[in-house]
């Protein structure tokens, strides 16, 4: 089975070869990791990696795109729609905040930075795993608090961006220049709780 759309193909040792190549990317990062590794790692021939993946590029996005659904999956599975919104919004926020500053975040972020131009098809996989998804996710609860009349919100989707970006205050533009990266659990709960005050003070009822 083909995956046209990034050059991907699907077949029986697919999931065999995406557990090395996650094992690899995380242990090395994208640049020290080598296709020779990823094969060994994944016990597969180089010829068969290949033929799922011809270039290394998508064989991380692919890694990454797969991280972000499990971590929205495990997110999600915690999510009690009948809980307070408030609760809600703060255990995303610390969602969206663990993944943002993983290793395999900012990885994902830099590269798809770095090859925008040469490679554009990586950006949208970036945004359609990621952003999109951490949109798609939200905007469905949030449009279930509205049905029991705890928030007042015209635009889902919008609401939703906008609590994403509220997660990131500070803590991204470090973690993209290198300041202090792992910021302490405390300053992450500061801008958490910052961003579900915020919100809730805009679209609460």
């Amino acid at each position: 089975m083909n995956d046209d759309s990034h050059g991907i193909r699907r077949g029986r040792k697919f999931d065999q070869v995406l557990a090395g190549a996650r094992e690899v990317f995380l242990r090395d990062g994208f640049e020290g990791a080598s296709v020779d590794d990823i094969a060994r790692v994944a016990g597969v021939s180089k010829a068969t990696l290949y033929n799922y993946f011809p270039d290394k590029r998508l064989l991380f996005m692919e890694v990454a795109r797969a991280e972000c659904r499990r971590a929205a999956d495990e997110a999600e599975a915690l999510i009690d729609d009948a809980a307070p919104v408030a609760e809600v919004l703060r255990l995303a926020g610390e969602r969206i905040v663990a993944f943002a500053q993983s290793d395999l975040g900012q990885r994902m972020h830099r590269l798809c930075v770095a090859e925008s131009d040469r490679f554009p098809a990586l950006g949208q996989v970036f945004y359609e795993s990621g952003p999109q998804l951490v949109r798609e996710r939200l905007a469905v609860y949030l449009a279930k608090a509205v049905a029991r009349g705890e928030v007042r919100i015209d635009d889902l989707n919008l609401a939703a961006d906008q609590f994403a970006q509220l997660c990131k205050a500070d803590l991204h533009d470090r973690a993209v220049f290198g300041i202090d990266p792992a910021r302490a659990p405390r300053e992450v709960a500061r801008v958490v709780e910052g961003a579900v005050a915020m919100f809730m003070a805009r679209y609460g009822v």
